[in-house]
């Protein structure tokens, strides 16, 4: 049977699609695993939220139902994610999201342009991340959309959770 050029991208986008979705699905193992050994609070019961704004963005961790265990959790461990970030030591995400994070090379360089403040939040605690220089804007609005993309978050999400 003769394919036309229409029915070859179909075939083709059908044998690919596979692979496409097996390569997501490892990459999002891998997110779960390291995110595992690296946060010391349950992930199924917090929701990762990444805000980007006009001067860089916020990285939230909400706690569902209000769990007051593991929202000490999430406030130790954002508490010294900031203190981090705040040197350039993005280590824990680069080893959660892989070393080739979008953002991630000009965060660890530019630390000194970039002010990095940590505050709770009554469901968890939150980081932001500001830049007067918009080089560091645009790599904080890509590290925040590259860890969007692998937490598979949204505030649309959040805002339809039970809290």
């Amino acid at each position: 049977m003769k394919l036309n050029a229409s029915s070859a991208i179909m075939a083709f986008a059908l044998l690919v699609s596979p692979l496409t979705v097996q390569a997501d699905d490892s990459h999002a193992n891998m997110v779960m695993q390291h995110g595992a050994q690296v946060m010391p609070f349950d992930q199924s019961q917090a929701m990762h939220i990444f805000l980007p704004d006009s001067n860089g963005g916020i990285l939230e961790i909400v706690v569902h139902d209000m769990n007051q265990a593991q929202i000490s959790l999430v406030r130790s461990h954002l508490l010294q994610e900031a203190a981090k970030f705040t040197s350039g030591n993005y280590s824990d995400p680069a080893y959660i999201h892989g070393k080739k994070m979008p953002g991630l090379d000009q965060l660890q360089s530019g630390a000194l342009r970039v002010s990095v403040r940590y505050f709770e939040t009554p469901t968890g605690a939150a980081i932001t991340l500001r830049s007067t220089d918009r080089d560091m804007v645009s790599a904080i609005h890509q590290w925040l959309a590259a860890q969007q993309r692998d937490h598979n978050s949204s505030p649309l999400k959040h805002c339809a959770m039970k809290m």
